[in-house]
C-alpha cells in the first residue's frame, strides 16, 4: 500500500542540507515499507486499512479558529502553567504563552520556524536540533514514524538546561477543529533535558467539533546524564479521528524516564512508547491507562531496551474495555548481553466492562544476560463478584458499587502520575466516564 499523502512532500519545507537529507531517507524508507499490514507481527491485532482508504490529504497551512476559552476545560485548572498550542497541525502563537515567560532554563522553539527562519532560534537549540531531530524515532522498522519523519511541517522543540529544575509543567497541546476534517497532520517534537535537569512535559491531543481526520504525531526525548523527565501525554482526540502518537527516547546514565498514556479518544489509535537505556545506572517507569467504550480500537506497543548493567525498568498499563470496543497492548523487554543486574516488571490488567469487548495482551522478554530479574504477566476479567457482593451486603446499590469498583481499578495506576494536578483531573475524568458525577478540573 503506497500513502496518499506521501505526494504532499513538496508542499512541506526541508530545511537545511542536513535536515532535507534525513527526509529524503525516510521517504525512500516508507516507500519500501508502505503502510503495515497485519503480517506484520508488531500490527498483527490492528488493521490500518481504515487511515489508508480514506485518502487524508495533509493539511500544511495555518487554519481554524479555537479561542483560549474553548482551550480551558483542557488545562487541569492550570491556565498559568507554560503553554505551547498547535492548531490543525500548526503552531498558534495566539494561544501560545509569550517566550518571555518560560521558566528559567527552558527554551522553546517551533519546527515551522526552525525550517523558515532557523537563524531565530537560540544557538543551543540549533545544536540539540542538528544532533537529535529526525535522528532518534526508528525509521527503518516503523513506516509511520518514517513518514512523519518526511512529511512534518511544524512541532515544537523544548530544551531543559543543564542542572535546572523546573517546578512547572510544560503543556503542549495539539488541538483539532472542523477545519480538519478529511486532512492529515504530521507533527514532530524534540525535548531534551540537560544533565542533571528535572522537569515534566504535558503532551495533550484534543479534538474539538468531531472532525474526522489522522494525527500522526512523534516526540523524540533526549534524557540526558543524571536527569529525570516526567513525560504525561493524554489522548482526547475526536471520536472519529485516527491517531497514531510515537514517543521514542534515549537515556543516559543515571537518568529515570517516566512517560504515562491516557487514552480514551480516536476511533482508531496507537500508542508506541520506545526507550532505550543507554547508560548505566538509568531507569523507566511506563504506566497508561486506556478506557474505551463503542467500536474504539486502542493499541498500546511499548519497548524498554536494557543497553547496559545496573538499570531498572517498572511498567503497569490497565485497561477498562466497554460495547465492542477492542484493546491491544504489546509489551516488550529487550536486555542485551551488557546488561547484567537488569531488574525490570511489567504487567498489563485488563477489565471487560460488557461481553462484546476484547482485548489482544502480549507480553515479552527477550534478555541474553545471565544475571538479571525479570517479570511480566496479563491478567483479563470481570469486575470482582465478591467485592460486589461485599459492598452490596452494605447498603451499596448494584450500579454504585460496579462504578465505584472500576473507578478504583483505574485511580490505582493514575495514582503514579507525579503532577497533582494532572492526577487530580484525570480522576475525576474518570469518575465522571463511570458516574457520571462531574467533579473538578479537567
Amino acid at each position: 500500500m503506497s500513502d496518499p499523502t506521501i505526494n504532499d512532500a513538496s508542499a512541506v519545507q526541508d530545511g537545511p542540507h542536513w535536515l532535507a537529507a534525513r527526509r529524503q531517507a525516510a521517504r525512500e524508507r516508507f516507500a519500501e515499507l508502505g503502510f503495515p499490514t497485519r503480517k506484520n507481527e508488531n500490527w498483527h491485532y490492528t488493521s490500518v486499512n481504515p487511515i489508508v482508504e480514506a485518502g487524508y490529504t495533509q493539511l500544511t497551512t495555518p487554519s481554524g479558529n479555537v479561542t483560549s476559552a474553548a482551550l480551558a476545560p483542557f488545562l487541569f485548572d492550570q491556565p498559568d502553567w507554560p503553554l505551547v498550542v498547535f492548531l490543525n497541525g500548526r503552531y498558534s502563537a495566539e494561544l501560545s504563552t509569550p517566550a518571555d515567560q518560560l521558566p528559567e532554563g527552558v527554551r522553546v522553539a517551533t519546527l515551522g520556524a526552525l525550517l523558515s527562519e532557523g537563524q531565530e532560534a537560540p544557538e543551543e537549540v540549533r545544536e540539540l536540533v542538528r544532533e537529535h531531530l529526525l535522528a532518534i524515532a526508528d525509521t527503518q522498522e516503523n513506516a509511520f514514524t518514517a513518514l512523519n519523519a518526511a512529511l512534518a511541517a511544524d512541532g515544537v522543540v523544548v530544551a531543559i538546561g543543564s542542572e535546572m529544575v523546573v517546578d512547572t509543567p510544560i503543556h503542549l497541546i495539539f488541538v483539532t477543529d472542523p477545519a480538519a476534517d478529511s486532512r492529515a497532520m504530521h507533527t514532530r517534537n524534540l525535548v531534551v533535558a540537560g544533565r542533571h535537569s528535572r522537569a515534566s512535559i504535558l503532551e495533550s491531543y484534543v479534538g474539538l467539533g468531531g472532525a474526522a481526520y489522522f494525527m500522526n504525531a512523534v516526540t523524540e526525548v533526549v534524557v540526558d546524564a543524571g536527569a529525570t523527565l516526567n513525560h504525561v501525554k493524554v489522548q482526547r482526540e475526536s471520536d472519529r479521528a485516527f491517531h497514531i502518537g510515537t514517543a521514542d527516547a534515549s537515556q543516559g546514565r543515571d537518568s529515570h524516564y517516566q512517560h504515562f498514556s491516557f487514552a480514551t479518544g480516536a476511533a482508531l489509535s496507537r500508542t508506541n512508547v520506545h526507550t532505550l537505556l543507554g547508560g548505566e545506572g538509568c531507569g523507566a517507569t511506563l504506566n497508561g491507562l486506556y478506557m474505551l467504550d463503542g467500536e474504539q480500537h486502542c493499541d498500546h506497543q511499548t519497548r524498554i531496551e536494557h543497553k547496559e548493567p545496573n538499570c531498572f525498568s517498572r511498567e503497569v498499563y490497565k485497561g477498562l474495555l466497554a460495547g465492542r470496543s477492542h484493546g491491544v497492548f504489546n509489551g516488550k523487554v529487550y536486555v542485551h548481553p551488557e546488561a547484567q543486574k537488569t531488574d525490570g516488571k511489567q504487567e498489563n490488567n485488563v477489565i471487560l466492562l460488557s461481553e462484546t469487548a476484547q482485548i489482544d495482551s502480549k507480553p515479552e522478554l527477550e534478555i541474553y544476560a545471565d544475571d538479571v530479574k525479570c517479570t511480566h504477566g496479563a491478567t483479563v476479567g470481570q469486575l470482582d463478584e465478591t467485592a460486589l457482593f461485599y459492598m452490596k451486603s452494605r447498603g451499596v446499590d448494584a450500579t454504585t458499587a460496579r462504578q465505584l469498583l472500576t473507578y478504583a481499578f483505574a485511580a490505582d495506576v493514575i495514582e503514579t502520575i507525579e503532577q497533582e494536578a494532572v492526577r487530580d483531573g484525570l480522576e475525576s475524568l474518570t469518575l465522571e466516564r463511570f458516574t457520571g458525577i462531574e467533579v473538578g478540573a479537567r
